[in-house]
């Protein structure tokens, strides 16, 4: 599957976690974006605000926060990861740290 979604991976070196998220989309044939924030204290506050989460991996599905990894994969779980892959991005979406 080749999805249309913009994906935008957050992540730290150090997150094993993080890992494990990149490893599921890659699965899924998902394109990424990798947004390494380790020394980047900006995105993370920008993170945190965004998401209402201060770990990583925080995954980002065309604008929409759709949480950590255990999120991750728990939508994928119930069903519902494909359906988001497979939408395109709004075109007027707001742009996000990369």
């Amino acid at each position: 599957m080749t999805a249309p979604a913009d994906v935008l991976v957050y992540t730290t070196t150090y997150c094993p976690y993080c890992v494990r998220a990149k490893a599921l989309l890659d699965k899924k044939g998902a394109s990424y974006t990798e947004v390494e924030c380790t020394e980047r204290p900006e995105v993370r506050d920008w993170l945190v605000e965004a998401s209402k989460q201060r770990t990583v991996p925080q995954v980002f599905i065309n604008g929409r926060s759709v949480g950590g990894f255990s999120d991750l994969a728990a939508l994928e779980k119930a069903g519902g990861l494909d359906a988001l892959l497979a939408e395109a991005p709004e075109p007027d979406a707001p742009p996000m740290p990369r």
